[in-house]
């Protein structure tokens, strides 16, 4: 406890820490093997079990009352599948020169994944926003990537290279799609009991990105993929992901401003379209991508990740120092909702 709090004053999160000792694991002792195949089974169990996490835990009704605010979803799911995908398109066709086949293709999927749920929903909070709107924008977004994630992966990056495979899509389906409806099927049965039980969801979200972190970077290297990668590329991933969060928040913001949302709406739009989800991205990624070399691939979003954490969480901050009509300098409202930290302070790092 006492190290979590020296972390968190710092500014460092946690579960980034573990994540770079996955990385470290993995480079020391890469899974081979008998051992790399057993793994290959563990993943795709965690996968199955993830999603059927979270259809349990999403509620319908959540989503259906969210979508009859039509203008706010509609902005939020433009900038999820349409601004984001537009932008990384231009990027990696301007970087591409400069970057590895894998981390341009990397690049372009941290641009069609859905968003967050539980960060966009903390942040909105903790600016003061509209939070209903950010859970059924959230929630909406990740039940609508698991069939627009795919689509877009097949449309916008078939051509570049081998790694995605149509045939995939069955796989996302046995493996996504199935497990999903399930624990929306069961959701009358266990779904109090899940959220009786956060911890334990908390595990598998967080130990089943671990796993198949260790997993992608094993292959990775026992294939000798990490001998491809110099530190100028690592930093122009870097460079470039902070390029395409700030596009999409300097845009998200002109544009929920321009059409006359409220300040409370604009948070919300802000936060859930400018989000992707590492949570969902890279179990979709060891589907979605077979045979790639899939450390590579997902170091654009682990990169990603940790940036739109520490960005939105300056500007959330930014966004609850505003003064509204009837309130004081002396006496501001309180700056953090019932919901500004949903499932504890680690509630953002799985995402």
């Amino acid at each position: 406890m006492i190290g979590r709090k020296i972390l968190s004053r710092f500014g460092i999160d946690p579960y980034l820490l573990m994540l770079i000792g996955t990385v470290a694991l993995a480079a020391a002792i890469p899974a081979r093997g008998i051992g790399a195949e057993a793994m290959h089974y563990a993943v795709y169990g965690v996968v199955a079990l993830l999603f059927f996490l979270y259809g349990a835990r999403l509620s319908p009704e959540a989503v259906a009352e969210g979508l009859t605010h039509w203008r706010l979803q509609s902005l939020v799911f433009s900038s999820t599948f349409i601004l984001f995908p537009l932008i990384g398109l231009a990027v990696v066709a301007v970087a591409r020169p400069w970057l590895p086949a894998d981390l341009a293709i990397g690049l372009m999927y941290v641009c069609v994944l859905p968003s967050t749920i539980q960060s966009s929903i903390a942040f909105t909070s903790i600016a003061r926003g509209n939070v209903p709107a950010a859970l059924c924008s959230a929630s909406a977004s990740n039940l609508f990537g698991i069939v627009m994630t795919p689509a877009l992966v097949a449309f916008l990056l078939s051509s570049h290279g081998p790694g995605f495979s149509l045939a995939a899509l069955e796989d996302v389906a046995l493996q996504l799609l199935l497990p999903f409806a399930a624990g929306q099927f069961l959701r009358p049965w266990i779904g109090r009991w899940l959220s009786a039980h956060k911890s334990l969801t908390s595990v598998v979200d967080r130990g089943s990105i671990l796993l198949i972190v260790y997993a992608a970077f094993s292959e990775g290297m026992v294939a000798g993929v990490w001998s491809q990668l110099s530190w100028q590329s690592l930093a122009l991933v870097l460079a470039l992901d902070l390029l395409i969060l700030f596009a999409v928040l300097l845009i998200t913001t002109l544009a929920s401003r321009r059409l006359g949302f409220s300040k409370e709406d604009e948070i919300a739009i802000v936060f859930c379209g400018s989000k992707k989800s590492m949570a969902s991205g890279i179990p979709m990624a060891n589907i979605l991508f077979p045979g790639q070399a899939l450390g590579l691939l997902v170091l654009p979003l682990m990169l990603f990740h940790q940036v739109q954490l520490f960005a939105c969480a300056i500007l959330a901050q930014r966004y609850a120092r505003r003064l509204t009509p009837g309130e004081t300098a002396a006496h501001p409202q309180n700056d953090r909702a019932p919901y500004a930290r949903p499932g504890g302070g680690d509630a953002l790092a799985a995402e």
